[in-house]
């Protein structure tokens, strides 16, 4: 059977990995005879038991070998009927072809008129013993190491041995001598042949031993002498060809082997193929790719500014090119230069500065057909994450008390607490459900939107200065944050009218101190809470909100076991109420004096804003963080 490996699952170092093409020879039982018409124009036909199942010793491979017929694929169409592999020497094809009892068998019809097609029918007359070899492509074997079992095709097998589990079948040939001894063949000639064809006699179908040959008349024999004699010298001649490249081969080189008993080589062929697969080899050399696309320059601009994890967002080859090409830091007229050249621009400075950002931008370059790198993505990209830096490098206090609400459009939204007559009713049977109302509470909110233009104009170019996309958008990002503080403890801190004594939920007074004391007189107050049919709210208090001036004590409250009071007056705490209680949030807008109602001793006590948010944050979209927009006519950035 002709091999070759595709995608082995297991290659040890006792199995091959990639075996060359072989000759996997399988046993066969072949019967040869007429056709039902009994008409002499039949065609012999053929009967073949083309693989029993078993194990066998094949050239290039360790140990034995073993194909799994479950794992075979037998194209629909027929395959065809060859002598000893060889294309050129067909003997006719197959019209059926199964798997049984763990063997495949076939069935076809002797249809090609060549020379070994005649030595096939007339040979089996005269009771020669024909061997079939399997032709397929192996694209997966399994190795089975020694001390283990495996089964296939109905057997059990001891390893080491070689399984093949998946093949596709090529072709089936007539051999004389074969890797499985256990079976034979034999051809029964075909009955009311014409008297003039000396290669094919008469024989009786009804034979139940294939293998006896038939006494044809004088004449046939006579006349068939010569050309039987003539096929037997060439098979004796192709057999001395194969064994001469078999001891050229020495069993080393099974791919050379395999081809040139394929395509009829000589020795001396086979000898010079060999010596030059023995010449030593040159190194094999990597050659890098060194081709500078936008990732390359992005991530050279971010190497240069000092960008925080950029491992993150490159391959690792990609940031070693770019530190490599780029060695000190890259300009932007060296990147407006670098994405100039893989447009299409022939010139070698930034002189003509007008010329390099045209093709650099993508314009004037549309008669070449190509655009290589896009620099107002590169631009973009890079300005974004210097603006995300600077957006998150500021204080997030506000994300962590409030809830966020995502919006899309910029209209007034009203949203209900979910507290008060919402309780279930009971149901009578057979009645139907009452209808519930959302609460009285209610409050209103609008998104908006807030940006900065930043241009990078023709004096940044000039003074090749790479801060125009870096620094510059990191200050932006900054700025961003900055403004989503001001707008959120600007609103926070005008609560008079929310935190009132009339609602129960502010405490005023020398007692509310942040304390132990304090933050039980807090923590009451907050759980005796009642909604508008004057019933608890049974909600529960999870964060602390501090200023700067508390936020040690604050931290005490929440991490100590055990606070204790140093004075001689007084009681002697020892163990801590509210260790782990309250999370701490510290935040220092709200003793800054710049906003309204700001305070160094006031504190607050809230619930998780999942739970009952004290206030909420609408976004557009759900779009927190700022984004970059371009508009390459004017080679300008905004920021939103």
């Amino acid at each position: 059977m002709s091999t070759k490996t595709k995608k082995p699952r297991s290659a040890p170092n006792d199995s091959p990995t990639l075996p060359a093409p072989l000759n996997l020879t399988a046993t066969a039982h072949i019967e040869v005879e007429a056709g039902g018409d009994g008409e002499s124009t039949a065609l012999p036909r053929f009967q073949m038991v083309a693989y029993t199942g078993g194990a066998m010793r094949i050239a290039g491979w360790k140990f034995p070998v073993v194909i799994d017929l479950a794992g075979m694929s037998i194209p629909a169409q027929s395959r065809p009927i060859r002598f000893g592999h060889d294309p050129l020497s067909g003997v006719g094809h197959t019209d059926s072809i199964r798997v049984e009892q763990g063997k495949l068998m076939a069935a076809g019809v002797v249809s090609r008129d060549t020379s070994a097609a005649r030595e096939v029918v007339a040979s089996s007359k005269n009771g020669f013993p024909w061997q079939a070899s399997v032709g397929a492509s192996v694209e997966e074997f399994e190795f089975i190491k020694a001390q283990q079992q495996v089964t296939v095709n109905g057997r059990q097998y001891a390893g080491p041995i070689n399984v093949v589990r998946k093949s596709t079948l090529g072709e089936i040939s007539f051999v004389d001598l074969g890797a499985d001894g256990e079976t034979s063949a034999s051809v029964a000639a075909s009955a009311a042949q014409e008297s003039g064809d000396p290669d094919v006699t008469d024989h009786d179908n009804d034979n139940d031993e294939p293998n006896t040959p038939t006494s044809p008349p004088a004449a046939p024999v006579a006349a068939s002498a010569a050309t039987i004699s003539d096929i037997r010298a060439e098979a004796a001649a192709e057999i001395e060809r194969i064994a001469a490249v078999r001891r050229v081969c020495a069993g080393r080189h099974p791919q050379i082997e395999a081809r040139a008993i394929r395509e009829g080589w000589d020795s001396q062929r086979t000898e010079l193929e060999v010596l030059r697969a023995t010449r030593p080899t040159a190194p094999a050399a990597h050659v890098p790719d060194n081709t500078v696309n936008g990732n390359v320059l992005e991530a050279a601009c971010l190497l240069t500014a000092k960008a925080s994890n950029v491992e993150d967002a490159f391959d690792p080859q990609t940031l070693d090119l770019a530190a490599r090409r780029f060695r000190g830091g890259i300009g932007l007229q060296e990147l407006l230069l670098e994405a100039a050249w893989a447009n299409g621009y022939t010139g070698r400075n930034f002189r003509d500065n007008r010329e390099v950002l045209r093709f650099a931008f993508g314009r004037g370059i549309e008669a070449a057909g190509y655009s290589t790198i896009d620099i107002s993505g590169i631009l973009s990209s890079v300005a974004n994450k210097f603006l995300l830096e600077g957006f998150f490098s500021v204080e997030r206090t506000w994300r962590n008390i409030c809830a966020v609400r995502n919006v899309s459009d910029f209209k007034t939204v009203t949203s209900y607490r979910l507290i008060g007559t919402d309780q279930y009713e009971l149901v009578a049977p057979g009645g139907e459900l009452k209808q519930g109302t959302l609460g009285s509470e209610q409050y209103t909110n609008k998104a908006d939107t807030y940006g900065l233009m930043l241009a990078i104009d023709r004096r940044d170019i000039i003074n090749d200065d790479l801060g125009a996309i870096t620094t510059v958008p990191r200050k932006l990002g900054r700025g961003s944050g900055l403004k989503i503080n001001d707008v959120f403890w600007t609103t926070f801190l005008a609560n008079t009218s929310f935190f009132t004594a009339g609602k129960n939920n502010s405490l005023t007074g020398a007692d509310t101190a942040l304390s132990i004391d304090g933050l039980t007189k807090a923590e009451v107050a907050f759980m005796d809470q009642v909604d508008s049919d004057g019933k608890p709210i049974g909600i529960l208090p999870a964060l602390m909100l501090v200023p700067t001036a508390l936020s040690a004590v604050g931290s005490q409250l929440f991490k100590s076991m055990e606070l204790r009071d140093t004075t001689a007056s007084n009681k002697y705490p020892v163990s801590n109420p509210h260790q782990g209680k309250f999370r701490v949030e510290v935040s220092r807008y709200l003793a800054n004096s710049s906003y309204t109602g700001n305070s160094a001793k006031a504190w607050y006590l809230l619930a998780d804003p999942t739970d009952l948010p004290v206030i909420e944050v609408a976004f557009l979209n759900g779009q927190e963080s700022p984004t970059i927009e371009t508009a390459d006519s004017s080679a300008s950035t905004r920021a939103s």
